[in-house]
Protein backbone atom coordinates (compact mmCIF):
# COMPACT_ATOMS: atom_id res chain seq x y z
CA UNK A 1 0.00 0.00 0.00
CA UNK A 2 2.71 2.77 0.71
CA UNK A 3 4.89 1.82 -2.35
CA UNK A 4 1.75 2.11 -4.54
CA UNK A 5 1.13 5.86 -2.87
CA UNK A 6 4.40 6.56 -3.28
CA UNK A 7 4.53 5.26 -7.27
CA UNK A 8 1.45 7.57 -7.76
CA UNK A 9 3.34 10.58 -5.77
CA UNK A 10 6.21 9.91 -8.02
CA UNK A 11 4.40 10.01 -11.10
CA UNK A 12 2.31 13.04 -10.23
CA UNK A 13 5.92 14.88 -9.43
CA UNK A 14 7.62 13.94 -12.51
CA UNK A 15 4.49 15.34 -14.37
CA UNK A 16 4.86 18.48 -12.00
CA UNK A 17 8.49 19.00 -12.98
CA UNK A 18 8.42 18.56 -16.47
CA UNK A 19 5.30 21.43 -16.34
CA UNK A 20 7.59 23.02 -14.47
CA UNK A 21 10.20 23.22 -16.67
CA UNK A 22 8.19 23.77 -19.82
CA UNK A 23 7.76 26.91 -17.89
CA UNK A 24 10.67 27.71 -16.88
CA UNK A 25 12.88 28.37 -19.98
CA UNK A 26 15.98 28.73 -18.50
CA UNK A 27 15.74 25.97 -15.57
CA UNK A 28 17.82 23.29 -16.21
CA UNK A 29 17.13 19.57 -15.59
CA UNK A 30 18.86 16.41 -14.56
CA UNK A 31 18.19 12.80 -14.48
CA UNK A 32 20.92 9.87 -13.05
CA UNK A 33 20.97 6.39 -12.54
CA UNK A 34 23.07 4.47 -10.23
CA UNK A 35 23.50 1.66 -8.32
CA UNK A 36 25.38 -0.82 -5.83
CA UNK A 37 25.41 -4.45 -6.08
CA UNK A 38 26.89 -6.51 -3.53
CA UNK A 39 27.44 -9.81 -2.22
CA UNK A 40 29.16 -12.17 0.69
CA UNK A 41 29.55 -15.46 1.90
CA UNK A 42 29.52 -16.05 5.93
CA UNK A 43 31.44 -19.36 7.98
CA UNK A 44 30.38 -19.03 11.42
CA UNK A 45 30.68 -21.27 14.41
CA UNK A 46 27.38 -20.80 15.39
CA UNK A 47 23.93 -20.98 13.59
CA UNK A 48 23.37 -21.64 10.17
CA UNK A 49 26.92 -21.57 8.25
CA UNK A 50 27.74 -20.87 5.23
CA UNK A 51 25.85 -18.11 5.24
CA UNK A 52 25.77 -16.42 1.47
CA UNK A 53 23.69 -13.38 0.03
CA UNK A 54 23.51 -11.20 -2.73
CA UNK A 55 22.02 -7.69 -3.03
CA UNK A 56 21.37 -4.74 -5.51
CA UNK A 57 19.99 -1.09 -4.47
CA UNK A 58 19.03 0.76 -7.91
CA UNK A 59 19.16 4.51 -7.51
CA UNK A 60 17.26 7.09 -9.76
CA UNK A 61 17.45 10.55 -9.03
CA UNK A 62 15.84 13.33 -11.38
CA UNK A 63 15.87 17.35 -10.88
CA UNK A 64 15.04 20.58 -11.96
CA UNK A 65 17.22 24.01 -11.08
CA UNK A 66 14.83 26.31 -11.92
CA UNK A 67 16.29 30.00 -12.64
CA UNK A 68 15.93 31.56 -9.02
CA UNK A 69 18.41 28.91 -7.61
CA UNK A 70 15.24 26.48 -6.29
CA UNK A 71 15.59 22.76 -6.62
CA UNK A 72 12.78 20.53 -7.21
CA UNK A 73 14.40 17.00 -6.93
CA UNK A 74 13.28 13.37 -5.89
CA UNK A 75 14.83 10.26 -5.50
CA UNK A 76 13.96 6.38 -5.74
CA UNK A 77 15.64 3.36 -5.13
CA UNK A 78 15.23 0.01 -4.02
CA UNK A 79 16.54 -2.94 -1.34
CA UNK A 80 16.06 -6.03 -3.46
CA UNK A 81 17.70 -9.35 -1.63
CA UNK A 82 18.09 -12.63 -1.40
CA UNK A 83 20.36 -14.84 1.34
CA UNK A 84 20.36 -18.73 1.68
CA UNK A 85 22.03 -20.52 4.51
CA UNK A 86 22.41 -24.12 6.25
CA UNK A 87 22.45 -25.64 9.13
CA UNK A 88 22.34 -29.11 9.73
CA UNK A 89 22.43 -31.73 7.08
CA UNK A 90 18.49 -31.55 7.44
CA UNK A 91 17.62 -27.42 7.53
CA UNK A 92 18.11 -24.44 5.64
CA UNK A 93 16.79 -20.92 5.37
CA UNK A 94 16.52 -18.50 2.60
CA UNK A 95 15.38 -14.75 2.38
CA UNK A 96 14.29 -13.00 -0.39
CA UNK A 97 12.67 -9.71 -1.08
CA UNK A 98 12.05 -6.15 -2.83
CA UNK A 99 11.59 -3.92 -0.63
CA UNK A 100 11.23 0.66 -1.53
CA UNK A 101 14.45 1.71 0.30
CA UNK A 102 13.95 5.49 -0.42
CA UNK A 103 11.16 7.11 -1.99
CA UNK A 104 11.07 10.92 -1.68
CA UNK A 105 10.72 14.66 -3.39
CA UNK A 106 12.12 17.79 -2.23
CA UNK A 107 11.91 21.30 -2.97
CA UNK A 108 15.11 23.22 -1.77
CA UNK A 109 17.14 26.17 -1.64
CA UNK A 110 20.32 28.01 -0.67
CA UNK A 111 19.26 27.55 3.42
CA UNK A 112 16.19 25.32 3.31
CA UNK A 113 14.54 22.41 2.24
CA UNK A 114 10.85 20.23 2.69
CA UNK A 115 11.30 16.69 1.94
CA UNK A 116 8.19 14.06 1.65
CA UNK A 117 8.49 10.50 1.27
CA UNK A 118 10.68 7.72 2.74
CA UNK A 119 13.43 8.80 3.84
CA UNK A 120 16.64 8.86 6.32
CA UNK A 121 16.61 10.80 8.99
CA UNK A 122 19.09 10.87 11.60
CA UNK A 123 20.98 13.14 13.67
CA UNK A 124 23.38 13.28 17.04
CA UNK A 125 26.81 13.85 18.10
CA UNK A 126 27.87 10.01 18.78
CA UNK A 127 29.29 7.72 16.56
CA UNK A 128 29.48 4.29 17.43
CA UNK A 129 26.70 4.11 21.03
CA UNK A 130 24.06 6.51 19.74
CA UNK A 131 21.14 7.30 22.18
CA UNK A 132 19.52 9.60 19.35
CA UNK A 133 19.14 6.48 17.10
CA UNK A 134 15.67 7.22 16.62
CA UNK A 135 15.01 7.02 13.44
CA UNK A 136 17.65 4.80 12.09
CA UNK A 137 19.46 1.47 12.79
CA UNK A 138 23.18 2.30 10.90
CA UNK A 139 25.61 0.16 12.47
CA UNK A 140 28.99 1.04 11.85
CA UNK A 141 30.25 -1.99 11.62
CA UNK A 142 28.06 -2.62 8.50
CA UNK A 143 30.31 -1.92 5.24
CA UNK A 144 27.33 -1.24 3.54
CA UNK A 145 26.22 1.55 6.03
CA UNK A 146 22.22 0.15 5.31
CA UNK A 147 19.63 1.53 7.20
CA UNK A 148 15.45 1.63 6.59
CA UNK A 149 13.63 5.07 5.97
CA UNK A 150 11.09 6.49 7.64
CA UNK A 151 7.65 7.53 6.03
CA UNK A 152 7.59 11.26 6.94
CA UNK A 153 7.75 15.17 6.14
CA UNK A 154 10.85 17.01 7.01
CA UNK A 155 11.60 20.17 7.18
CA UNK A 156 14.99 22.37 7.93
CA UNK A 157 15.85 25.58 7.50
CA UNK A 158 19.85 27.04 7.44
CA UNK A 159 20.68 30.39 9.16
CA UNK A 160 24.18 32.10 8.03
CA UNK A 161 25.28 32.22 11.78
CA UNK A 162 25.32 28.27 11.65
CA UNK A 163 22.05 27.55 13.54
CA UNK A 164 19.20 25.19 12.18
CA UNK A 165 16.40 24.47 12.61
CA UNK A 166 14.29 20.71 11.89
CA UNK A 167 10.94 19.43 12.06
CA UNK A 168 9.16 16.77 10.69
CA UNK A 169 5.80 14.60 10.54
CA UNK A 170 5.89 10.86 10.19
CA UNK A 171 3.09 8.52 9.68
CA UNK A 172 2.51 5.26 8.65
CA UNK A 173 5.75 3.45 10.92
CA UNK A 174 5.35 0.82 12.83
CA UNK A 175 8.41 -0.50 13.33
CA UNK A 176 10.18 0.36 16.45
CA UNK A 177 13.71 2.23 16.48
CA UNK A 178 16.66 0.38 17.88
CA UNK A 179 15.96 1.39 21.46
CA UNK A 180 12.26 1.27 21.74
CA UNK A 181 10.75 -2.19 22.58
CA UNK A 182 6.93 -0.91 22.53
CA UNK A 183 5.93 -0.20 18.97
CA UNK A 184 4.71 2.72 17.39
CA UNK A 185 1.31 2.92 16.51
CA UNK A 186 1.59 3.05 12.55
CA UNK A 187 -1.79 5.00 12.59
CA UNK A 188 -1.25 8.14 14.38
CA UNK A 189 1.00 10.47 13.86
CA UNK A 190 4.23 11.67 14.95
CA UNK A 191 6.02 14.83 15.51
CA UNK A 192 9.13 16.72 16.43
CA UNK A 193 11.71 19.17 15.73
CA UNK A 194 15.70 19.85 16.94
CA UNK A 195 17.63 22.63 17.11
CA UNK A 196 21.46 23.08 16.34
CA UNK A 197 23.92 25.70 16.87
CA UNK A 198 27.10 26.74 17.50
CA UNK A 199 28.79 27.08 20.67
CA UNK A 200 32.51 28.31 21.73
CA UNK A 201 34.71 25.95 19.66
CA UNK A 202 31.68 22.97 19.37
CA UNK A 203 27.72 23.08 18.62
CA UNK A 204 24.99 21.90 21.30
CA UNK A 205 21.72 20.19 19.74
CA UNK A 206 18.12 19.82 21.31
CA UNK A 207 16.23 17.41 20.29
CA UNK A 208 12.44 16.28 20.37
CA UNK A 209 9.81 14.08 19.41
CA UNK A 210 6.13 12.82 20.56
CA UNK A 211 4.79 9.52 19.64
CA UNK A 212 1.71 6.80 20.12
CA UNK A 213 3.32 3.48 21.37
CA UNK A 214 1.10 0.07 21.21
CA UNK A 215 2.45 -2.25 23.40
CA UNK A 216 -0.48 -4.93 22.85
CA UNK A 217 1.71 -7.82 21.04
CA UNK A 218 4.29 -6.69 24.05
CA UNK A 219 1.57 -7.11 26.76
CA UNK A 220 0.65 -10.33 24.91
CA UNK A 221 4.62 -11.62 24.93
CA UNK A 222 5.52 -10.79 27.95
CA UNK A 223 2.88 -9.79 30.63
CA UNK A 224 0.05 -11.34 30.02
CA UNK A 225 -2.07 -10.48 33.02
CA UNK A 226 -1.27 -6.50 32.63
CA UNK A 227 -3.25 -4.04 30.81
CA UNK A 228 -2.09 -3.69 27.19
CA UNK A 229 -2.87 -0.39 25.27
CA UNK A 230 -3.70 0.64 21.76
CA UNK A 231 -2.82 4.40 22.10
CA UNK A 232 0.07 5.70 24.86
CA UNK A 233 1.27 9.22 24.77
CA UNK A 234 5.09 9.10 24.57
CA UNK A 235 7.44 12.45 24.68
CA UNK A 236 11.40 12.38 23.94
CA UNK A 237 13.80 14.80 24.36
CA UNK A 238 17.48 15.03 23.52
CA UNK A 239 20.62 16.94 24.20
CA UNK A 240 23.90 16.68 22.21
CA UNK A 241 27.04 18.79 21.88
CA UNK A 242 30.77 18.13 20.19
CA UNK A 243 33.80 20.16 20.37
CA UNK A 244 36.80 19.66 18.33
CA UNK A 245 39.96 20.85 19.81
CA UNK A 246 43.27 19.11 20.26
CA UNK A 247 40.71 16.13 21.17
CA UNK A 248 37.11 15.38 20.17
CA UNK A 249 34.78 15.47 22.68
CA UNK A 250 31.00 14.57 22.82
CA UNK A 251 28.16 13.83 24.82
CA UNK A 252 24.32 12.44 23.56
CA UNK A 253 21.50 11.90 26.13
CA UNK A 254 17.70 10.63 25.16
CA UNK A 255 14.75 10.60 28.01
CA UNK A 256 11.62 8.66 26.89
CA UNK A 257 8.25 8.66 28.94
CA UNK A 258 5.12 7.17 28.27
CA UNK A 259 1.80 8.13 29.51
CA UNK A 260 0.91 4.54 30.82
CA UNK A 261 2.33 1.82 32.84
CA UNK A 262 3.98 -0.02 30.46
CA UNK A 263 6.02 -2.30 33.65
CA UNK A 264 9.64 -1.54 32.91
CA UNK A 265 9.48 0.22 29.94
CA UNK A 266 7.46 2.82 30.54
CA UNK A 267 10.81 4.65 31.15
CA UNK A 268 14.09 5.01 29.26
CA UNK A 269 17.29 6.74 29.79
CA UNK A 270 20.12 6.64 27.43
CA UNK A 271 23.23 8.33 28.38
CA UNK A 272 26.93 8.52 26.04
CA UNK A 273 30.20 10.09 26.64
CA UNK A 274 33.41 10.03 23.78
CA UNK A 275 35.97 10.88 22.22
CA UNK A 276 38.18 10.68 19.34
CA UNK A 277 41.82 11.43 18.33
CA UNK A 278 44.40 10.68 15.08
CA UNK A 279 47.69 9.53 16.44
CA UNK A 280 50.47 10.76 13.99
CA UNK A 281 51.49 6.68 13.87
CA UNK A 282 52.89 5.78 10.55
CA UNK A 283 49.75 7.07 8.23
CA UNK A 284 48.03 7.82 11.36
CA UNK A 285 46.07 6.05 13.55
CA UNK A 286 42.53 7.25 14.40
CA UNK A 287 40.84 6.33 17.82
CA UNK A 288 37.35 6.57 19.36
CA UNK A 289 35.92 5.60 22.66
CA UNK A 290 32.50 6.06 23.96
CA UNK A 291 30.94 4.60 26.97
CA UNK A 292 26.82 4.42 27.54
CA UNK A 293 24.62 3.72 30.24
CA UNK A 294 20.62 2.38 29.24
CA UNK A 295 18.13 2.17 31.83
CA UNK A 296 14.00 0.78 31.10
CA UNK A 297 12.57 1.80 34.27
CA UNK A 298 8.87 2.36 35.75
CA UNK A 299 10.12 4.86 37.36
CA UNK A 300 11.41 8.31 36.16
CA UNK A 301 15.36 8.60 35.99
CA UNK A 302 16.19 5.62 37.68
CA UNK A 303 19.19 4.01 36.90
CA UNK A 304 18.58 0.71 39.31
CA UNK A 305 19.86 -2.04 37.02
CA UNK A 306 21.52 0.09 34.13
CA UNK A 307 23.20 -1.35 31.55
CA UNK A 308 26.73 0.15 30.68
CA UNK A 309 28.35 -0.59 27.26
CA UNK A 310 32.05 0.38 26.04
CA UNK A 311 33.11 0.85 23.15
CA UNK A 312 36.47 1.10 21.16
CA UNK A 313 37.19 1.95 17.30
CA UNK A 314 40.41 1.70 15.42
CA UNK A 315 41.11 3.02 12.01
CA UNK A 316 44.31 2.50 9.97
CA UNK A 317 45.39 3.29 6.45
CA UNK A 318 47.77 1.20 5.25
CA UNK A 319 47.83 3.03 2.08
CA UNK A 320 45.82 4.91 -1.01
CA UNK A 321 43.32 1.70 -1.33
CA UNK A 322 43.77 -0.32 2.06
CA UNK A 323 42.54 -0.08 5.14
CA UNK A 324 42.20 -1.63 8.27
CA UNK A 325 39.94 -0.67 11.16
CA UNK A 326 38.25 -2.79 14.20
CA UNK A 327 35.45 -2.23 16.98
CA UNK A 328 35.47 -3.42 20.28
CA UNK A 329 32.23 -3.52 23.01
CA UNK A 330 32.35 -4.62 26.11
CA UNK A 331 28.53 -5.43 28.00
CA UNK A 332 30.11 -4.88 31.75
CA UNK A 333 26.97 -6.12 33.29
CA UNK A 334 27.44 -9.80 31.30
CA UNK A 335 30.86 -9.63 31.02
CA UNK A 336 30.75 -9.72 27.14
CA UNK A 337 33.04 -8.92 24.74
CA UNK A 338 31.88 -8.07 21.22
CA UNK A 339 35.26 -7.90 18.55
CA UNK A 340 35.11 -6.92 14.74
CA UNK A 341 38.22 -6.44 12.52
CA UNK A 342 37.89 -5.41 9.06
CA UNK A 343 40.20 -5.47 6.26
CA UNK A 344 39.09 -3.02 3.16
CA UNK A 345 40.64 -2.97 -0.29
CA UNK A 346 39.50 -0.35 -2.50
CA UNK A 347 40.11 -1.47 -6.50
CA UNK A 348 38.06 1.49 -8.55
CA UNK A 349 34.58 0.78 -8.44
CA UNK A 350 35.10 -2.85 -6.33
CA UNK A 351 35.69 -2.54 -2.89
CA UNK A 352 36.33 -6.28 -1.08
CA UNK A 353 35.91 -6.76 2.72
CA UNK A 354 37.43 -9.05 4.77
CA UNK A 355 36.01 -9.86 8.18
CA UNK A 356 36.61 -11.50 11.34
CA UNK A 357 33.86 -11.31 14.08
CA UNK A 358 33.60 -13.03 17.71
CA UNK A 359 30.52 -11.66 19.09
CA UNK A 360 27.87 -13.69 22.32
CA UNK A 361 25.30 -15.32 20.31
CA UNK A 362 22.28 -12.93 21.94
CA UNK A 363 23.46 -9.82 20.41
CA UNK A 364 22.35 -6.94 22.59
CA UNK A 365 23.95 -4.23 20.43
CA UNK A 366 22.04 -2.96 17.69
CA UNK A 367 22.44 -4.59 14.40
CA UNK A 368 21.81 -3.22 10.88
CA UNK A 369 20.35 -6.26 9.30
CA UNK A 370 16.07 -6.42 9.35
CA UNK A 371 16.93 -10.25 7.96
CA UNK A 372 19.58 -11.89 10.05
CA UNK A 373 21.93 -11.26 12.63
CA UNK A 374 24.59 -12.66 10.79
CA UNK A 375 27.13 -11.03 13.53
CA UNK A 376 26.04 -13.71 16.23
CA UNK A 377 29.10 -16.08 17.01
CA UNK A 378 32.30 -16.17 16.06
CA UNK A 379 33.26 -16.48 12.42
CA UNK A 380 34.51 -14.54 9.24
CA UNK A 381 32.77 -13.00 6.23
CA UNK A 382 33.50 -11.94 2.54
CA UNK A 383 32.06 -9.03 1.23
CA UNK A 384 32.26 -7.75 -2.54
CA UNK A 385 30.82 -4.54 -3.53
CA UNK A 386 30.19 -2.84 -6.42
CA UNK A 387 29.31 0.81 -7.09
CA UNK A 388 28.04 2.44 -10.58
Amino acid sequence: MKLSAFLILFLITLHTFGQAHDSLSRSKDTLSFKGQLSSFILFNKEGYSPLAGIRYIPQFNYGITTANKRLWDTELSLNMFGNAGLGDPDSYITDADVKLYRGWVRYSGEQFEIRLGLQKINFGSASILRPLMWFDRLDPRDPLQLTYGVWGLLARYYFLNNVNLWAWTLYGNEKPSVWEVVETNEHIPEFGGRIQFPVSKGELGFTYHHRNADSRHLMDVLYPNSQPFERIPENKVGIDGKWDMTVGLWFEASFSKKQKDTNPFTNQQLLNIGADYTFGIGNGLNTAVEHLIASDSERWLNFNGAYNFSALSLSYPLGINDNISAIVYHDWENDNFYTFFNWKKQLNDFAIYAIFFSNPETNLIPVASDTFNVMGGTGIQLMVVYNH
